[in-house]
Order: structure tokens, then sequence, then C-alpha cells
């Protein structure tokens, strides 16, 4: 390149990013104004590459998927949320389909709302046990098979995805728990994902229920599957074991998702700490034997009583709540799961 065209340029640089710093300033708060920038910048860069007009689709559309998602659920982020997931060919005479509308009514019965795919079998099941006030429906379009149940037809909190991707990214940054009931292929999609994302620490650790009827053996027989082929050829450890729990009713499934969060509250990664959040406090010998029975978890130190640290000042709502912190070593995240239920025997 010529010096006069590098410094024409570099000029042209500097006026875009001038322009990029003036619309930051109009439209974002002030501790947001960096990641607005960056996602500035990288229009600038992917329209600078001269990106193919089907990835500028592909961009487009996932973008306007992902912020109609944040403003759907935002008025409702205080709200913990299970999504549900089974069969949509399920009929309403089904074992499963009677199940998984209790299990619906149940949660919300106890302040929880119910997230589907919208659809019919499973997914009606639970938005009529929760209703749709409490529901909320994440549709993918497809050509066939997806038709939107009446529970949440015309309801505001239905979403229509075109990309998996986007409404499945939706399914676990939005709920708190999942519940899987038999289905196919999509189901085993979506149970899958979630025990992929808790194991490899890309979710915080979350309940996730695999509901079969008193007589039923879809999940029982999937687990023995797993046990025979995944960890006996050691595809996985045995603490993975713990991160699916199988119940046989409705009533099971809801004991299991609210006392996952009976004394855990929740858990955030502050550098090199993990901290956990609770509900109330734990007594010195509780504290006493959590570091005796997962010292294994530790990369050094101990599993320490604390307060909120200066990174949290961000959710200001639970400033108030006890915590622990430790210095997890974001490998055995099984053994995370079991530490959690060992905190909820409190």
């Amino acid at each position: 390149m010529k010096r006069r065209e590098k410094k024409s340029y570099r000029v042209g640089i500097q006026s875009i990013d001038q322009t990029i710093q003036g619309l930051v300033q109009q439209v974002a708060e002030s501790r947001n104004s960096d990641l607005i920038n960056d996602l500035f910048t990288t229009i600038v860069k992917i329209a600078r590459e001269k990106a193919s007009r089907g990835d500028l689709k592909v961009l487009n559309t996932a973008v306007k998927e992902l912020r109609h998602t944040f403003r759907v659920f935002e008025p409702y982020r205080h709200v913990r949320k299970v999504a549900i997931f089974g069969s949509a060919r399920t009929p309403a005479s089904a074992a499963t389909y009677k199940s998984a509308r209790q299990f619906g009514k149940l949660m919300a019965a106890a302040g929880w709302m119910v997230i589907t795919g919208g659809s019919t079998g499973i997914m009606r099941a639970g938005h009529e046990g929760a209703g749709g006030f409490r529901s909320f429906g994440l549709n993918i379009r497809l050509p066939f098979e997806q038709e939107v149940n009446p529970v949440i037809r015309d309801n505001q909190k239905l979403i229509h995805y075109k990309y998996f991707f986007t409404r499945k990214l939706a399914f676990i940054k939005e709920s708190h728990a999942t519940v899987l009931y038999p289905g196919g292929f999509g189901t085993h999609d979506e149970g899958v994902e979630s025990l992929t994302l808790v194991q490899t620490g890309k979710d915080i650790p979350r309940p996730i229920v695999l509901v079969d009827t008193q007589h039923g053996r879809y999940w029982e027989a999937w687990l023995e599957y797993v046990s025979r082929y995944l960890l006996r050829n050691k595809m996985i450890s045995p603490d993975d074991l713990s991160l699916p729990t199988l119940v046989k009713s409705p009533e099971e499934a809801r004991e299991v998702v609210l006392k996952f969060y009976g004394v855990y509250h929740s858990l955030r990664y502050v550098g090199q700490e993990t901290v956990i959040r609770t509900n109330r406090e734990i007594s010195s010998q509780k504290l006493k034997q959590l570091n005796k029975d997962f010292r294994h978890l530790l990369i050094n130190g101990r599993i320490e009583l604390s307060g909120a640290l200066p990174a949290e000042a961000d959710e200001s709502e639970i400033q108030d709540l006890p915590r622990l912190k430790m210095r997890f070593n974001r490998r055995t995240y099984g053994s995370l799961k079991r530490f959690i239920d060992a905190l909820n025997q409190t």
C-alpha cells in the first residue's frame, strides 16, 4: 500500500472510530459502553471484510432473534423458570402427557414459570398445567409438526425462531432447571446439550430431571446405555452420572427441582474464586464436613464463608445473601453438582 493510501486508510479508520464512540455515548449506559462499542466495531469489521450476503443474513437474523428474546424475558428475570422437553407427538391420553400437565401445575403453584417449545404433545401439557400467565413458548419454524398450542398461541411470551441455535441458547440462558419427558431426536438434543454444558462448565450447575412413568423405562433404559457404553469405556467420568436425576412422577420431579434451590441459591465465578450464594447461613460443622468431603474440588486453600465480593456489585438484589467461596479446579463439574447436593442437605 502506498504512503498516501496508508494515510487515507488511517484517517478513514479514525473517522469510523469517532463515529462509533459518538453513537455509543448516545445509546449506551456507561457501564456497558465497552461492550456496545465492541458490537459496533464488529459490525464495521464484517462490512469491511466483505462478508457474503448469506453470512450477513445469518448474523442479522440471529441478533434480531436474541434481541427480541432478551426483551420478552426481561420483565420476568426475577422469576425462576423450568424448561420442559418431550415429544410433540404424545397424545393427551398418554400417561406422560398427564404427568407433564401435573408437573407444570405443581411448578406454577410453587411460583415458577414454565418454558416449552410451544407446540403440541408434552409441550402443550406443560403449558396447560402452568397456565398461559406462567408460560413461555419458544417455537421453531418448521415446515411440519411444530403447530403452536392454543394455550400460548396469542400470548406475548410466545417467540418464533428461525434457527435452532438461538432457540437453544434461549432455553438454557433463561431457565434454571431442565426437565425431560420421553421424546424423539429433539428431546435428546436438548437433554444432551444441557448435560454437556453443565459437564464442561459452560453452564452453571442445574437440576436435569428425567421423568418416566411408574411403569415406564424410557429414561431408565437410556441411563443403562450411558453406564454400559459411555462410563464403562471411560468416555465420561463416574461423577458425570450425578448430573441427571431419574424420577417416576411429577411430584418427584418438582421435589428435585425445588430441593436443588433449597440452600443453594446461585453461583458466580470471580477471578480464581468460585462464589456460591446460599439462602441461609452454613453452620461451622457443615462447613467442616464440606471441606472434608470435597477437598478434591479445590486447587488450593479451603472452602470459606464469605460476604459479597466487589465484583458482585452489579447484582444488588442478592448482596445480602450469605456466601461460600473456594478455588474450584474448573474440571470436575459432576463433583461440583454433588457438592451442591450435599450443601442442600443442611
